[in-house]
């Protein structure tokens, strides 16, 4: 799991990021909004928290952007210190999934994020071994198209996986690398164009299979379904 904090004040949030690291989340801490932006223009995440309260770009005009610009865009919790009412109904409204008054416990903001991921699952489609034409064995770490049955290795496997279970999302290369390979520094970020590769010829992942799997230069890929009829 892969969660952004911004806070214009570091040490405010330096508790919580420790809390979240020590239970083995990668957290990335940025100090304005406009520091996150150019992140997601690169990067991809499962959640963020966000001040309201920020020179520049508030917390409020991040969550917009995010949510106009992000499909789908990552749940986002308010972590500030207004308490009026009518700041938490505006930001609850305007999209945000929590709204938490600081200062809080490090455990509850963890607690919460829990809970707001949960949620976000239950609004996505429950896991699923067949996309479209294809048909995945964890066991054999084969993957069945209509007769032809397509062997991979462990890390393709886990990429295609990782790439159907998300498909028309864009996903950062550090996020594939994250997940698929734990982003273990020995790792070169060509490794991962090597099984991209190997994955469109070895799937053929192709209009025509209802499926493209595109590079989003300076970002990473999206496996586009392209509801396309088979032949």
């Amino acid at each position: 799991m892969r969660i952004a904090l911004v806070d214009d004040d570091p040490d405010e949030i330096a508790d919580i990021a420790a809390t979240l690291r020590a239970s083995g989340t990668d957290c990335s801490l940025y100090s304005s909004g406009e520091e996150l932006l150019a992140a997601l223009r690169r990067e991809t995440f499962d959640l963020l928290l966000l001040d309201w309260n920020m020179m520049g770009m508030s917390g409020m005009k991040v969550l917009a952007w995010a949510r106009e610009n992000l499909d789908p865009p990552p749940p986002v919790i308010m972590l500030t210190n207004r308490d009026r009412k009518e700041d938490i109904v505006f930001a609850l409204d305007a999209g945000a999934a929590d709204y938490i008054r600081k200062p809080e416990e490090p455990e509850i903001v963890r607690a919460r994020i829990r809970a707001a991921l949960r949620d976000r699952r239950k609004e996505m489609p429950e896991p699923s071994d067949a996309f479209g034409g294809f048909a995945f064995d964890a066991i054999t770490r084969s993957v069945r198209f209509d007769d032809e049955v397509i062997e991979l290795r462990q890390k393709e496997y886990s990429l295609a996986r990782l790439l159907f279970e998300n498909l028309n999302r864009p996903l950062s290369r550090s996020y594939i690398l994250q997940k698929v390979w734990q982003s273990s520094p020995d790792i070169e970020t060509r490794t991962l164009d090597v099984h991209i590769s190997r994955l469109r010829a070895k799937l053929k992942l192709r209009p025509e299979r209802g499926f493209a799997l595109q590079t989003i230069f300076g970002f990473g890929y999206r496996l586009d379904s392209t509801g396309q009829a088979r032949d």
